[in-house]
This record gives structure tokens, sequence and C-alpha cells, in this order.
């Protein structure tokens, strides 16, 4: 249930809604149990969804931010939302493959489960009208979307992140098999400095996640594919990063 004192709606997106937060220059990130696939050619619910990605989200920006990735993330607020900066959004999902899987594998050819020499990072045009198209870095600056300065801070930033949650998830017993990531310009007048920090979320419902023994799969590729047990799926996910969340709490 949504506060009574809910403030004016920004944004209304697949998983999340965004609200006007209670100071400038914030926002209020809602997370929904809304699921979407296919670019929202299917349509459905995980029960609890929104909270336990809720939770993950500010788990992993919260240690993320331990090591000096700057991001959106301000303080949780409550089950469901959290506080963030209101950032600039760049029109680019940064992706980083670690092993082939999804559309990857379907484009090259390439099994899925084919661990890949080296990180691969792609970059993909935000808009839902033409499906997320892959695009190159001449296409980003030629068209403006992001500057080469700016490209060059997205591939340290998606390496050092990608590093860091791979080996948390690896302590975990789960394979990041790749993650999408989105970022933003947050400008500080005071100093004058614009920086691009971490934006959106991390959790199941943006990293494909498998178990490392047996590469069950632990994220929103079970809702894609109808395997079922998607929510418990995402319960395991927390519980193996040592998020203890209530069954009834994530209703």
């Amino acid at each position: 249930m949504l506060p009574k004192n809910r403030k004016k709606p920004i944004y209304e997106g697949k998983a999340k809604s965004l609200y006007e937060g209670p100071e400038p220059g914030t926002l209020i990130q809602h997370f929904k149990d809304d699921a979407t696939a296919f670019n929202n050619a299917k349509k459905g619910t995980i029960t609890g969804k929104g909270v336990i990605n809720n939770r993950i989200s500010e788990f992993l920006f919260t240690r993320l931010g331990d090591i000096g990735i700057p991001t959106h993330f301000i303080k949780n607020l409550n089950m469901r939302e959290q506080l963030v900066r209101h950032l600039e959004i760049i029109p680019l999902e940064v992706v980083v493959r670690n092993i082939a899987a999804g559309s990857l594998s379907k484009r090259v050819g390439v099994p899925d489960g084919t661990i890949l020499l080296s990180p691969i990072i792609e970059f993909y045009y935000k808009d839902d009208k033409l499906g997320d198209p892959l695009v190159n870095e001449d296409h980003i600056i030629n068209f403006g979307w992001a500057s080469a300065e700016e490209l060059d801070i997205l591939r340290s930033l998606a390496q050092r992140i990608n590093d860091f949650l791979s080996g948390l998830f690896i302590g975990s017993k789960l394979k990041l098999v790749d993650f999408k990531m989105e970022f933003g310009r947050y400008t500080m007048e005071e100093q004058g400095i614009m920086q691009i920090m971490l934006a959106d979320e991390i959790s199941p419902d943006t990293c494909r996640l498998w178990d490392y023994d047996t590469n069950e799969k632990m994220d929103k590729d079970r809702f894609r594919q109808n395997l079922g047990g998607e929510a418990e799926a995402y319960q395991e996910v927390a519980k193996r990063l040592g998020l203890i969340i209530n069954p009834n709490e994530a209703k």
C-alpha cells in the first residue's frame, strides 16, 4: 500500500515507480511486484518481488558505495522504497557478460554457459519502441548520448562493479552470469562538479544468477522461460546474501 502522503509522480516504469522526493534533488524509488519480459510482451506478477529487490539492491548499492563507487542511493525508507538522488539518466543500458547466455548466445551462436575469456561490456540504447537496440561507441558519441570521456568512465565503473559483485556472489555460491546497469549525471552545484553515478537497481531482475554448483537459474529467467518458482528463487538469493526477509513482509 502506498503512503497517504505520496508526492508527485515522476515516472512509471515496468518494475519501479519514481516520485518527487522530500528534498530538492531527491526522488523516492518504489519497487513493484510487476514482472515483464521480451520488451513488455510478457507480463505478470512475482509476489513479494518488490520487497526483495528493494532489500537486495539496497545491500549491493551500499557495499558498492563502501568501495568508492558513486551511486544514487541515499537511504532505505521502508520495505518497498528508497530515497535516491535525482540524476540525469544517460540513455544507455550497460551490460557486462561473464558467461554466454540469453541474447548473446542467440546472436553469435555460442552455447549458453560458455565461459568468456574476459568480460564483455555492451551498450544498448534505451528505447522501448526500438527494442533497446545494441549500439557501439561510435553511435553513442555521434548521437550525443554520452561523450568519449563519459564512455571511458562507464567502462571503468562497469569493470570495477563487475569485479566486486562477481566475488561477492561467489561467496554466496552464485555465479554472476551477466547483468545490466544504468548510470546518470549528478551535478553538485556548490562545487560546480558533474559526477557519473550508478542508478536504477541491481537485483535478480537485472542480473543472471546461477547456482554455483548446479547452474540452476536464480533470477528473472525463471519468469521469462516459464520455469516457475520465481519468488522462491529471489528469496533464496536474498538468503544467501545474508538478508533475512520475512516471507509475510514480502507479500
